[in-house]
């Protein structure tokens, strides 16, 4: 655990030093803002706060998915592109414990990016009624959200030679689970069962944007976290022996 908490603090740090956790950042927020902007603050039609924060979270799983992607890229493509992975591997760290302590680190930098946030549930309890159970219960989708997207990125920086390429290979891998949720409306039973309980969005998510927490999809997400880095711990100990 000690040694995971280092390789974590270590990663975290690398986050902060570099341009581009500031810039995905900047983008997530001005996105996040802009689309919250145009989609509910512009629109005359007066709507619940209920309504509002549900929108709102709706908005948010977009630019999560996406930022994930975006920070993953680098956890491992990056020490193989610049040659430290080697190194790192070679030292008496655990391949698990490499994997599990780069993916706390990206998450810990996603839920802060994600808390940044808060000035717009802020917003609507200036002008409305807010619930604090809805505002929790949508974050903790979001971060559970985050969290999966971010394992799934962490796979497709260990398969992958270079950032970019990683960022392809997480994207696609992250369009399919998302992409299963439109096959579940156009395919019969029991297809369509497994379809919609593969989603990575749509039906597990949903219940969050409402402050509603079921305890199928906090298992759900956690599972495909688990999956995802066990199989990224899998890719590191096959190349160790390559």
């Amino acid at each position: 655990m000690k040694t995971i908490l280092l390789i974590a603090r270590r990663e975290l740090a690398a986050n902060f030093r570099s341009m581009s956790g500031y810039v995905i950042a900047a983008v997530v927020l001005l996105i996040d803002g802009l689309l919250f902007q145009s989609s509910v603050m512009s629109n005359e039609e007066k709507r619940l706060s209920a309504q509002v924060l549900a929108n709102f979270f709706y908005i948010s799983s977009g630019t999560t998915m996406v930022a994930s992607i975006f920070i993953s890229m680098r956890l491992l493509a990056e020490e193989r592109q610049t040659g430290t992975l080697v190194l790192l591997m070679s030292s008496p760290v655990r391949d698990r414990e490499i994997v599990i302590g780069k993916w706390i680190a990206a998450l810990a930098f996603l839920a802060i990016l994600t808390l940044a946030t808060f000035y717009i549930p802020a917003l609507v309890f200036v002008h409305g009624k807010v619930s604090l159970g809805h505002v929790a219960g949508g974050y903790l989708g979001l971060l559970l959200l985050g969290s999966a997207t971010l394992a799934i990125g962490t796979l497709g920086s260990a398969l992958a030679r270079t950032q970019v390429l990683a960022a392809i290979i997480s994207g696609c891998m992250v369009v399919g689970l998302i992409v299963c949720w439109l096959l579940a409306r156009v395919t019969e039973r029991p297809l369509n069962d497994v379809f919609t309980a593969l989603a990575l969005h749509g039906r597990h998510f949903q219940p969050f944007q409402s402050g509603v927490v079921h305890l199928r999809d906090v298992a759900y997400y956690a599972l495909v976290s688990y999956v995802a880095l066990f199989a990224a711990t899998r890719v590191l100990e096959a190349r160790r022996w390559k």
